[in-house]
Order: C-alpha cells, then structure tokens, then sequence
C-alpha cells in the first residue's frame, strides 16, 4: 500500500504580490496559505515543515501574519489522530521563517532532517532575516543531542531514502539548500517542493511577463539565479511526478509537463479544478 499526504493548515500571510511572483502587482497585497503535511501510511508519522512561530514575527518581514488556534501544529495534527510525540521525523525543505518554527514543539526523540546546506545557509547573513535567531538556535541545540538533527549531503549523495516510499533530493532553488519530498503514492509519485513554486497560476499555466510556452516565472524571493529558479521549476514538470506540493499553494496534477488539475486537502484525493491547455500559438 502507497503512502498518503495530508495537508496541515498552518494558517495564512498577508504580504507583497512581487514577493511571491517576480514583478506581479508590485505593491499589492496578497494573501497566501501556509501549508505543511503530514505522511501517513508508513510505519510512523512523518511532517514535513513546520509554519511560522507566531504572528508577531512575521511583521520583522514586513508581512502580516494570521495563527489562529485552530492552526496550531497540535490541533492539526490532531485532525489526523497523530499526536507530536508520534511523529518520527520532521522534514524541512528549507528554514525560512514560515517553514520551521515550531521545531520546539517536537522533543528531542524527534529527528529533524535538513540538507546540511541549508544549515549553512541560515547562518551566512544572505537572507536575513528570513531565518530568526529562535529557529536557528533551536536546531543548534538539536545537533549536541543524538540523534535529533539528522543532516544530508545531497547535492553530494544525490536522491536518499530516509524511510520506504519517502526520499529527499536537492531542489537546486529557492534557498542554496532546499531540498525536495518525494512520496510514493498508489497513485503515483507525489513531490513536496516547497518555494520553488509559490503559484502555479502566475509562474506556470499563465506565467506573468512571459514571452513563450514553459518560459516560466520565477518567483520575487530567491537566493541562487534565475537560471537555476526555472531550470529547477522544469526538473519538477518533468520529473515524472503526478502530483506538486508548494507551501503556499494548493497541490497541483501533472501530466507530459503541464497543470492539468487542482486538489485540495489529501494526495492522493479528488480533483477539484481541472486546468484547460494554454494555447500559446494561433493554429
């Protein structure tokens, strides 16, 4: 039996829409869901990222956050009759401020598992503030307890099955060390892929300031060149994934390289909102 995903609503950010896709509504707000996931079906539970702290500390971003109680981790996971202490591993497809705030919650019998690039990241300076010093410091504390931080090598290793059906590999995007989900589903293989993608309307089906088929927009937050940004959107649309899982999006269905159909709340789930083909080019 294939593993399943659920989606744990963490709740949502109020920010710049040039943040999210580069150039678009410079100056508007947008709001945007902050999503994690939880991988059932498989011998323990397995989380990948983890929301933002509070909603205090999204406003040193400049955003405006909105936590309520019924996003708190453990009511979300309670949803899914999984309490924290379950929880085998927590996985991050990178640190940022809204991807890995409450580590804390998860005790020290908890591994949390990162690419040890992203560790390096957080602290060179490159994107303060976006990695806050309470989140960072928390996973210094894990690395002098054996056993709670597990640490990956994959631009080096290459892909790595951390448990049957679940495997990491290097995004190559967004952040120096993001790295991608892989979970296999009975109906297919499923890819969290975290800020590589912040909107598939904008950057893929449609994408904003674009002049071609697949010439896709890279979003307006980024530390690696854009050639990497689209270059790393394309693996996934080609990497024979059925399914792409953003943070901030809902989950899209892929086929031959194109957004064929939204989901919603459970991979696998229905769909609910096919996507018609973009003509590009006049017959």
């Amino acid at each position: 039996m294939g593993l399943e995903i659920k989606i744990l609503d963490y709740g949502d950010i109020e920010l710049e829409s040039s943040f999210l896709v580069l150039a678009r509504d410079c100056g508007r707000t947008r709001r945007v869901p902050v999503y994690g996931f939880l991988i059932l079906g498989g011998q323990y539970p397995i989380v990948v990222d983890t929301g933002y702290r509070d909603n205090a500390i999204m406003e040193t971003l400049g955003m405006r956050g909105l936590q309520f109680h019924e996003n708190m981790i453990e009511r979300q996971l309670a949803n899914h009759g999984v309490k924290p202490g379950d929880v085998r591993y927590v996985l991050h497809t990178h640190l940022h401020i809204d991807h890995a705030g409450k580590d804390d919650h998860f005790s020290m019998n908890t591994t949390v598992v990162i690419n040890r690039r992203e560790l390096e990241y957080s602290v060179s300076g490159l994107m303060h503030p976006q990695y806050p010093k309470h989140d960072i410091i928390h996973l210094v504390e894990r690395l002098h307890h054996p056993g709670a931080l597990r640490l990956e090598d994959l631009e080096i290793s290459g892909p790595v099955e951390l448990s049957p059906g679940v495997f990491l590999e290097a995004a190559g995007a967004h952040t120096e060390g993001s790295m991608n989900v892989h979970v296999d589903t009975d109906e297919g293989r499923a890819t969290i892929c975290g800020d590589v993608i912040y909107d598939f309307n904008d950057q893929i089906i449609d994408p904003v300031h674009s002049f071609g088929p697949e010439e896709y927009q890279v979003t307006g937050n980024h530390g690696n060149t854009k050639r990497q940004e689209k270059g790393a959107i394309r693996k996934l649309m080609y990497s024979g994934a059925k399914f792409l899982l953003p943070i901030h999006d809902k989950p899209a269905m892929i086929e031959n390289g194109r957004v064929v159909g939204r989901l919603d709340m459970a991979i696998p789930g229905p769909v609910s909102q096919s996507v018609p083909r973009r003509d590009w080019f006049p017959a």
